[in-house]
């Protein structure tokens, strides 16, 4: 599916520094005629996607794994739910993150998600992942110096902290891709006032009422605290193997096939193909059809 983006303008490999400020919310244009089109063209990436996806698995030698970190409202759940719609469900399973339980604090921050990581031949979606413990613990310290029991020197210089919690990170993910994880990682990028209009679509529209969360306007008031955490983060976790993905998120019909042609475009750089039959297999099978033809 061609789609008229280049994707290097959202992609940052840790080539050089990151800035936030030069990444938009919006694209200024439609990616998509009408909405007849985006559901053709939406449709189009599904069943490219499968079909790789089909092939990853008989393949078995590769996994993906699919991180979206955004700030409330930016429509995670949605975009997971558009572009993975016609993945056969043998093949993804997505997992959503949200407060630590006791047992998960009494690990390290890296373990509740190292469990949930892909089989070769699958797909993991994670909405929200370990970036919260660079994200949100670092807006808001206390959760890890009042609740996460971590020894004293740990948190003696929360600076040094940090720069331990990146490492560790780029760590797993080069360990992930080293052994045929494929890591791409998400950031959809919404304007503050496009989140404020969402916010009160979910007063003002009955259905839409379960969506709403007095925390999600509690934390709006630390959006830039949040920006920049989310820049420090992105700048000090990219690598060319594991690079972050920073795309607009205002519209979100642009934003799906955004992600949708970066999902793709990753799954066609793999060597993917289903295994090879042998000849002596090839025979055998030849008998089996003679056998079943037979009746």
């Amino acid at each position: 599916m061609k789609l008229d983006v280049d994707l290097d303008t959202f992609t940052h490999s840790g080539d050089k520094d990151f800035r936030l400020a030069d990444h938009p919310q919006s694209l200024g244009r439609k990616l998509y005629e009408n909405k007849a089109d985006y559901r053709t063209r939406i449709a189009e990436f599904q069943r490219e996607i499968d079909a790789l996806q089909s092939m990853m698995y008989a393949h078995d030698r590769y996994a993906m794994l699919l991180i979206f970190q955004a700030m409330d409202a930016a429509g995670k759940d949605g975009t997971i739910k558009h572009v993975m719609a016609g993945v056969n469900p043998h093949g993804v399973k997505v997992y959503s993150f949200k407060k630590p339980s006791a047992r998960e604090i009494d690990h390290g921050f890296l373990w509740r998600t190292n469990v949930a990581m892909p089989e070769r031949g699958r797909i993991a979606i994670f909405n929200r992942s370990y970036y919260e413990e660079v994200l949100v613990t670092r807006v808001h310290p206390g959760i890890i110096t009042g609740g996460q029991r971590l020894p004293a020197e740990q948190t003696k210089t929360m600076s040094r902290l940090w720069k331990q919690r990146y490492a560790a990170i780029r760590n797993l993910e080069q360990y992930l891709h080293d052994n045929g994880t494929q890591v791409l990682k998400f950031f959809l990028n919404v304007s503050k006032d496009e989140q404020r209009a969402r916010f009160l679509s979910r007063i003002d529209e009955p259905e839409k009422n379960w969506k709403f969360s007095e925390a999600d306007v509690a934390e709006r008031q630390h959006w830039k605290s949040y920006m920049k955490a989310y820049q420090h983060c992105i700048d000090k976790t990219s690598s060319s193997d594991a690079p972050w993905y920073v795309v607009p998120a205002d519209d979100k019909k642009n934003m799906r096939l955004i992600v949708s042609k970066i999902v793709l475009s990753r799954m066609k750089q793999l060597d993917l193909h289903y295994p090879e039959v042998s000849d002596e297999r090839r025979a055998q099978l030849q008998d089996y059809r003679q056998q079943l033809d037979e009746g």
